[in-house]
């Protein structure tokens, strides 16, 4: 094997090859290949752990989509020491893929809450169909199957009973994709409580049915304001958290992860890499999963180590994240990936004869690039935080609160909420699949500002400005003075 060191040219190749062009867990199933395993995740991973908190790019649909498979199960089961995960029987309570057979859909909620059946009801249903409920298998409808559950409470706990004491191991219920359960926010709380309500139950009355629920923090607040109890999970919940180091691990794994020589050449050069499932899967040593000083060395290989002529412009390895992280300081894998991606291409086009496969305007640009998707993503989740900080646009931040509670009324930010609801109500099934979810409070300008600092799309500074980070400052065309310039047009 050529063992000389990449040249400019065979690192651009190489992160062209590597680099996903789909960073969206929706459309990309994970394999042994992408099966990234940050020390930071393992506490989500325990059987235990109930509640699995974490923003949208941070890997929620990632690890349920892992979990449902037996080999990449296996992979972390081992990874992570976790021996109960090799033995446990997984079901799907609810994702965003469509399977009517085994959990009610957007618009199947839509008509069971409009009926008022209990949101307990309806999850002890999927329970118990997960379970092969013989009274549940003929009926076509969750109303039925919910109904039955209410008449029949007896039938119901013996058939828990009966699965949790045959158990050969746990059996674990998944949940993901919640926001999409309902697109007014009060019932989507209403039904993720009652979720939350069923997971207590079985963990306090049974030793071998779990659930783990994967949501966004501020979903899972939501929640605790309909079932208080709620909180009895939060000693245990986990975040799916991304340091620094995890995510330049993440990037040289999916390096040493590609087919290809060149793939095989970085494996060599950085040493250390363990192979397994058959030499599919290639496990990075730790050095270059979690030094930071390791991976700066080998970043500055690929990346020039200033973001310009000297070190007064910042120092590339930090400066990239530092300008992705958003108001809870956390930085997601998909906005990381897609800016050097992003960065990639700026440098192919505008600075192909630069010494670096990297060049520090073309990450400048993918930083704008992850912003402008990082907008979308929230746009298309939540529609009212775009509402909420258009008005700001073309001022400059940090920004005192009355200037921005001003900025609201001055657009008038409550009718253009309330309009919004309207806008989604659905005129025919279809519309079902754009299901969107409200701020909790639309009319209180200060408890609005609360909601989206817990979203991280602002945050408080010390002396109590309002400041926006630069993940979304940037796209929502708000400026800074000497921040990364607002995306044109």
């Amino acid at each position: 094997m050529n063992t000389a060191a990449l040249v400019v040219q065979e690192y651009r190749d190489l992160l062209a090859a590597a680099l996903p062009e789909a960073h969206d867990a929706d459309t990309a199933e994970p394999n042994v290949r992408s099966l990234f395993t940050p020390d930071t995740h393992r506490a989500a991973l325990y059987v235990d752990t109930t509640v699995v908190r974490g923003g949208r790019g941070v890997g929620k649909t990632f690890w349920y989509r892992s979990l449902q498979d037996p080999s990449l199960r296996g992979i972390a089961a081992q990874e992570y020491g976790i021996e109960r995960l090799r033995n446990v029987k997984v079901s799907t309570g609810y994702g965003a893929a469509w399977k009517p057979n085994l959990y009610p859909g957007p618009g199947n909620l839509r008509q069971l809450v409009e009926e008022g059946v209990p949101p307990y009801d309806i999850w002890y249903a999927v329970l118990l169909t997960a379970f092969d409920q013989p009274e549940l298998r003929d009926l076509a409808e969750w109303r039925d199957k919910a109904a039955w559950v209410r008449r029949n409470p007896g039938a119901a706990e013996r058939t828990v009973q009966r699965v949790d004491r045959d158990a050969k191991g746990t059996h674990l219920i998944l949940f993901d994709a919640l926001e999409h359960l309902h697109r007014v926010r009060s019932h989507a709380d209403r039904l993720v409580s009652g979720i939350l309500e069923l997971a207590l139950a079985m963990r306090l009355g049974t030793r071998n049915i779990r659930f783990k629920v994967f949501i966004r923090p501020d979903m899972y607040d939501g929640a605790l304001l309909h079932f208080p109890d709620a909180s009895k999970l939060t000693s245990n919940a986990a975040a799916l958290t991304w340091s620094r180091a995890n995510l330049y691990g993440l990037l040289f794994h999916t390096l040493g992860n590609h087919d290809g020589d060149l793939a095989a050449r970085f494996r060599q050069l950085t040493g250390g890499w363990q192979s397994e499932a058959d030499g599919q899967r290639h496990v990075p040593p730790a050095l270059l999963s979690g030094d930071e000083q390791f991976q700066t060395d080998q970043f500055t290989l690929i990346a020039s180590p200033y973001m310009g002529s000297n070190f007064r412009k910042g120092h590339t390895f930090t400066w990239l994240p530092n300008h992705l992280m958003d108001g809870v300081e956390q930085v997601s894998p998909r906005s990381f990936l897609s800016a050097l991606q992003k960065a990639l291409a700026e440098t192919r086009d505008q600075y192909a004869g630069h010494e670096f496969a990297l060049h520090h305007e073309g990450i400048r640009r993918g930083v704008q690039t992850a912003s402008e998707t990082r907008v979308a993503e929230v746009s298309e989740d939540m529609p009212w935080v775009r509402l909420a900080i258009e008005p700001l646009a073309g001022r400059q931040v940090p920004v005192e609160q009355e200037k921005v509670e001003a900025l609201w009324a001055e657009s008038r930010l409550v009718e253009a909420l309330q309009k919004e609801a309207e806008r989604y109500v659905p005129s025919n099934p279809q519309d079902d699949t754009l299901v969107r979810t409200g701020p909790r409070h639309p009319e209180d300008p200060a408890l609005l500002i609360e909601e989206l600092i817990s979203l991280g799309v602002m945050r408080r500074r010390r002396d109590d400005r309002i400041d926006l980070p630069d993940v979304y400052r940037i796209a929502f065309n708000v400026g800074r003075k000497g921040g990364v310039p607002r995306v044109a047009g």
